[in-house]
Order: C-alpha cells, then sequence, then structure tokens
C-alpha cells in the first residue's frame, strides 16, 4: 500500500471568528485559496485542549476516550498532573492505526502522546511539575530522547523554558528540520501561541492579532520547508482549531461555596485535605464530585442560589449525554464573562483586572460547543481533496475519521464522528 503523507496542523483556540482576519495575511490567504473548508466546527465538552486533541485523533467524545479534563482529579496538589501520556486514552488513535499500516510519525506538542509506543519522533507537551523536575529531562524521559536532544543542540538557544512566543520559534524551527532530515509519513504539529496570548490579554487584541500574524510566518516556514523538500503537492495538509476562546472578567471558585457548606476542609496550606463534595474546575465549565451519601438535592440547591455566575446545571447523565465525564454528579456551564477555578483559598468570586498583568486568564475556553460564537473551523487540502468543497458546519469527532480516509485507512472501533465525504473528490 502507497502511503499517503498527512500533516495535521493545530492552531491552538483559532476559532471560525478568526478567518476573516486571517484571509488578509499571505500564508493563510494562500492556504485558503487552495482548500477545502468547514467553515464552522463544533468543539467538545468541556472544551478544553486535551481532551479536544484526544478527540479528534480517536472519533470519540471524552467519556469514551477517557481524557475528560486536563487534568487529573488531584485536590491535595497545588498543580495537578496533566493527562500527558498516552497510557491514559482508552481506545486506539490515529497514531496507533497510522503506526500498524507501517507510517513514519513525527509529534510536535500534541497533547497526551507521552511516551507513546506508535510515535516515531516525539516532543511531547509537558511541563515540570514537582520542584525537582527539570524541564529538559522531563521532556527527554516522557518524548523520543535521542531525536529531542538533537533538536535542544539545533535549536535550544531559542526557546525560553515553555513560555511563548519562543517555544513556538523553537518549534516550528525543529518542524522544518525534521521535514528535511526525517521526511515523515505522518506529522502532527500543535502550535500554542495564540491560546497563550488569549489567555493573557484576551480574545480580540491587538496581542492576539499579532500571534495570529506569527502563525502565519510559522505556516509559510513550514510550507517552504515542504516545497523544497519537493512533498508540498502531494502532501494532505490539514489546518484546524481546537475550540476558541470567550472574553473573561470573573473567576469562580465553588471550592470556597463549598466550604462555607461544611462539604470540605483545607490544610492551613489553603490546600484542599478532606471533601464530600468537590468543584474540578474546566474554566468556562465545572464539574462537581460528590461521595456517596450526600444529598444530590442539597448540592444543586446550592449552586442554583448562584444563576448570576452559572447558566446551566447538568445532572450525571446529561453529562453523559454531552459526551463529558459520566462520573461526575453535575456539570455546571458558566455564563459569558465568568469561568471557574478549582483552589478554595480566596473569595467565591473575584474580579479579573482588565488593567494590569494577572495570575487569571483574560479570555478561556472550557465552555459548552453550543455557545454563541464559540466555532472553530477546519481546512484541508492535497491529493483527493476537492478544494472547491465547502461545509458550513461539522463537529471536532469528524476530524480524525477524515484524516484516515484521506490516507487510506479507518477507526477499527465504533466511533461518534464520521468521514466528511464532502470534502473529497
Amino acid at each position: 500500500m502507497k502511503k499517503q503523507r498527512l500533516y495535521m496542523i493545530s492552531l491552538d483556540a483559532f476559532g471560525a471568528k478568526d478567518l476573516a482576519y486571517a484571509r488578509t495575511l499571505p500564508t493563510f490567504k494562500y492556504l485558503l485559496e487552495r482548500s477545502a473548508l468547514v467553515e464552522k466546527v463544533e468543539t467538545v465538552y468541556p472544551s478544553l485542549t486535551y481532551m479536544a486533541h484526544t478527540s479528534i485523533v480517536t472519533g470519540v467524545y471524552p467519556k469514551t476516550h477517557g481524557i475528560t479534563n486536563n487534568t487529573y482529579v488531584q485536590p491535595k496538589r497545588k498543580s495537578p498532573d496533566w493527562h500527558w501520556y498516552a497510557k491514559d486514552i482508552k481506545v486506539p488513535s490515529l497514531f496507533d492505526i497510522a503506526h500498524e499500516a507501517g507510517y513514519t510519525i513525527a509529534s510536535f506538542l500534541w497533547p497526551v502522546t507521552g511516551r507513546s509506543k506508535a510515535i516515531n519522533y516525539n516532543l511531547t507537551e509537558i511541563f515540570a511539575n514537582r520542584p525537582w523536575q527539570s524541564q529538559v529531562l522531563i521532556s527527554l524521559w516522557s518524548s523520543s530522547p535521542k531525536f529531542v536532544f538533537n533538536l535542544e543542540r539545533k535549536f535550544g538557544e531559542m526557546r525560553n523554558g515553555i513560555k511563548q512566543p519562543e517555544l513556538d520559534h523553537f518549534l516550528t524551527a525543529g518542524i522544518v528540520d525534521t521535514i528535511h532530515t526525517k521526511n515523515p509519513d505522518l506529522m502532527a504539529i500543535h502550535l500554542v501561541d495564540l491560546d497563550s496570548t488569549r489567555h493573557e490579554f484576551g480574545v480580540d487584541t491587538k496581542e492576539a492579532r499579532a500571534a495570529i500574524k506569527r502563525m502565519d510566518d510559522h505556516l509559510n516556514q513550514i510550507i517552504t520547508a515542504m516545497k523544497e523538500k519537493g512533498i508540498f503537492e502531494e502532501t494532505v495538509l490539514a489546518l484546524f482549531g481546537d475550540h476558541y476562546q470567550l472574553d473573561t472578567h470573573t473567576v469562580v471558585r465553588l471550592n470556597q461555596l463549598f466550604k462555607t457548606q461544611g462539604w470540605l476542609k483545607e490544610s492551613k496550606a489553603g490546600m484542599i485535605q478532606e471533601w464530600d463534595v468537590l468543584a474540578k474546575g474546566a474554566d468556562g465549565s465545572c464539574y462537581i464530585y460528590t461521595k456517596p451519601g450526600v444529598n444530590l438535592a442539597d448540592v444543586r440547591n446550592s449552586l442554583e442560589q448562584h444563576s448570576e455566575q452559572i447558566e446551566a446545571i447538568y445532572t450525571q447523565e446529561e453529562a453523559a449525554d454531552l459526551g463529558a465525564d459520566a462520573t461526575c454528579s453535575f456539570l455546571v456551564e458558566a455564563k459569558k464573562g465568568y469561568y471557574f477555578v478549582s483552589d478554595s483559598d480566596g473569595p467565591f468570586l473575584e474580579e479579573i483586572s482588565r488593567a494590569e498583568t494577572t495570575a487569571f486568564h483574560k479570555g478561556t475556553h472550557g465552555y459548552s460547543p453550543k455557545k454563541e460564537n464559540y466555532e472553530t473551523t477546519l481546512f484541508i487540502s492535497g491529493p483527493g481533496i476537492n478544494s472547491n468543497a465547502r461545509i458550513p458546519s461539522a463537529r471536532l469527532v469528524d476530524e480524525g475519521p477524515t484524516f484516515l480516509h484521506a490516507m487510506g485507512l479507518e477507526f477499527p472501533q465504533a466511533i461518534d464522528g464520521k468521514v466528511l465525504a464532502t470534502l473529497f473528490n
């Protein structure tokens, strides 16, 4: 079987609303003119990066693939561990299927790929989360060590830890080098600068537009390398967002509320030690977990007192129907402008300063995919793709099946997504 080369480029926090500005930039304009377009793509719920990226490569919703939040439920930890490792995914991924078909795979910061057995050249998205860990060592341990060591040796001076935009500059240099030296059959790329920028400055800001402009330059470098290698015309190139963001003005601490109700206790250091009811934030939404014996009607009643901040309260069954964690007791959705954090150490509501630097997000995600003007997008080009195809809407879970179809492969398991057949000749 002839292997069909595929490059998947995830533009973190790039929304359908960004297309208008993107079309004014040279590389985006060039790509959009030669691509089929799915204008609006519905993300998953809660719409967080790790859940979204795992749904893209599995074709199923979070409750099925097992990544139902970015981080683990670890209330005793100030900084919970993230789902960095591929072993957390409960179903075969696009990487597993391509690997079995003999594909050479390179991955750059694609979430939930740590220590993947399927990926040949892997630079994992991970950070040192313990005082004794070093960023370089944890990256080497979770990734392909020789590959990452060489990237560090060649381009390490471009990087400033995991800070942006330097990290995406380092990433792009590594991608260009990998195209020339490794020429993988499948490339998975995750550009994160825009997401970080929107968290720090807000959604529709001059800083966000500057980040999209930097993204345009990164794409230009990647395409130039593909053309120099002579592989551009024969590669299926898919570019897509994972979620959009919304501006925020207030942080909500539901665990502070639960503390006043006597449902959880803190240590002197302000860490949650014991709990009967626990809020696990997912930014624009929040999971509520309860221990056996808790009266759920009391918990619901407590939440209903805060309708100014909470838009919807979903039961366990409703959360599962939405594709979210089927083990939660409730899933609550924030009203626009509000978002949830997991700590209990601070006021129930805390206003976010727009004027100065803050630890809080001025823009964020995690909200329901049904929120207005919250869709992301997908454009795809290359062999077998009908560049004139235009689809008004699809779902994130449709992307993986569609990408595999472009490669002549398919998922072995039952999936929630479907192949977007209209995109093909």
